[in-house]
């Protein structure tokens, strides 16, 4: 091929992961004219973002809601740059979720702010005061509108100079955890709801907003869990052109004259290209792929300091019985503290019912997971590893327990579990490769906030990172707010027009 032959193609993007930021990185690198090839390690695209198929359930670990699920609102137009997501069905639940004990008090968190100030003061009027604050946050965030990392401060300034008089309110809860926030309330089953145990030190932001976007039915779950937003973006990739291989481990970025110029997969095989995004996991990318070589204090600080979201194990069920009566998403609180590993023990559970999705489980049955966090992912891979019939046995009695305690709320269960699936921190740790098995990255604490780590390192030019090791909170929509802006930056430095459109 001549030189001329060359110049004239256009130029290459690897991407490694094929989680959803390296699928909107492929697609958006394909809307501007580059050529793209996503390198994922696995078998099938979304790395945590997965639903898979046990029998006849499909169990899901992902997606609880989708920020951008209403027309109009905030993130809508970035998923629609992606994919079709007018050919979802979205589910926006009454009630974001329920709390109960084990002696049977209950108490419902409706997702409209009139009926959940109702329903709080009916049942703590010693709270008034805070239950009247809470509403207040919900309602002003709920008209909060999403400035966007890419666009500028003079493109969004009617945004901004809207969102103005909502700015303390903003401020002032961003810099409070959970278990602050929720200090606020006598009420006991109140203060559950804003978190105890692992995640009691994430920004209460993050509850008020979930919060906020439900009452505005902007954060609605989509009918077949999280592979039914991985998959269209993954088919729109590759009807522009793009590439997704699988069984692709990159092992090394290759590196030349201070510029990444490729990778070198597992069993020594090479690609070229202009550009290498990683959206992998940054700890494996840091130090593994690049070996160390390219850091910065912020970036030392960040992997040294900053709190993650916890690992998890995940037992799920299918059971053979209607739960339409159950709610869909249930904070359990228990009598006796269980025992997850040696070092976890949590005195509640979370649980949810997927009958409001009828892809999950045949009519008149249900899938359910209840999810257990635990900062102890070397017990579990270190167990896996070196005596499998103890890994089983201990992911058995983790099940058991949780069926013990369901049987409780439900008699009769017990004897309708059909399927029995338990993953663990072992099984992020194989399937993703999360530093520590870690769920969504950097834990949205009050000390991180929503400032972005840098996506370019110092020393290393034509590389970038994209993902929720740059996007702290993690989430679906890290994926667009880190793919979007870095495909921005590239086109502007290879002087391209950055063209993201909207799905044709």
């Amino acid at each position: 091929m001549s030189s001329e032959a060359r110049a004239s193609e256009p130029k290459k993007i690897l991407i490694i992961g094929g989680g959803i930021a390296g699928l909107c990185a492929g697609v958006y690198a394909r809307k501007c004219g580059y050529q793209a090839e996503v390198l994922e390690m696995n078998t099938l695209p979304g790395g945590l973002a997965m639903s898979w198929r046990r029998g006849e359930y499909t169990f899901e670990t992902c997606l609880h809601w989708l920020v951008g699920s209403k027309p109009g609102a905030d993130l809508r137009d970035y998923w629609e740059e992606l994919f079709d997501i007018s050919a979802l069905r979205f589910v926006d639940p009454e009630e974001a979720a329920r709390i109960e004990t084990e002696s049977g008090e209950s108490l419902a968190i409706p997702t409209d702010p009139d009926r959940l100030e109702a329903t709080l003061l009916a049942r703590s009027p010693a709270d008034a005061k805070a239950i009247r604050a809470f509403v207040g946050d919900v309602r002003r965030l709920g008209r909060f509108r999403m400035p966007y990392p890419d666009q500028g401060w003079a493109a969004q300034a009617g945004i901004l100079l809207r969102d103005l008089p909502i700015f303390p309110t903003l401020s002032r809860v961003s810099k409070m955890t959970c278990e602050e926030y929720g200090a606020r309330f006598q009420d006991p089953l109140i203060r559950a709801y804003f978190g105890r145990g692992e995640l009691a030190q994430l920004s209460a932001v993050a509850v008020v907003f979930s919060l906020a976007w439900m009452s505005v039915r902007n954060a609605g779950y989509a009918i077949g869990g999280a592979q039914a937003i991985i998959r269209p973006i993954e088919k729109r990739l590759k009807e522009l052109g793009g590439s997704i291989r699988y069984g692709a481990r990159v092992e090394r970025i290759l590196v030349e004259n201070g510029a990444a110029v490729g990778v070198q997969l597992a069993g020594g095989e090479t690609l070229r290209g202009d550009w290498v995004i990683s959206a992998a996991d940054g700890h494996t990318t840091l130090n593994e792929m690049l070996g160390g070589r390219y850091t910065s204090p912020q970036l030392k600080t960040a992997y040294e300091k900053n709190a993650l979201f916890p690992s998890y194990l995940q037992v799920s069920l299918g059971v053979g019985m209607d739960l339409g009566h159950m709610p869909h998403f249930l904070t359990y609180l228990l009598d006796a503290p269980l025992q997850i590993d040696p070092k976890t023990t949590v005195d509640l559970i979370t649980l949810r019912f997927f009958h409001f999705d009828p892809t999950f489980a045949p009519a008149g049955k249900t899938a359910v997971i209840c999810f257990l966090p635990t900062y102890n992912d070397s017990y579990w891979d270190d167990l896996r590893k070196s005596d499998m019939l103890a890994y089983r046995a201990e992911k058995q009695r983790v099940a058991e327990a949780v069926i013990e305690r369901l049987e409780r709320r439900v008699p009769g269960l017990r004897s309708a579990v059909e399927t029995v699936d338990v993953s663990s921190p072992a099984t992020v740790l194989r399937f993703t490769g999360n530093w520590k098995g870690s769920m969504e990255g950097w834990l949205l604490t009050p000390a991180i906030g929503f400032r972005p780590l840098p996506n370019k390192l110092p020393g290393l030019r034509r590389f970038r990172m994209v993902g929720q090791w740059v996007m702290p909170g993690g989430g679906l929509p890290c994926g667009p707010l880190s793919a979007r802006p870095t495909l921005k930056e590239i086109c502007r430095e290879d002087g391209v027009p950055f063209t993201p459109g909207k799905r044709s």
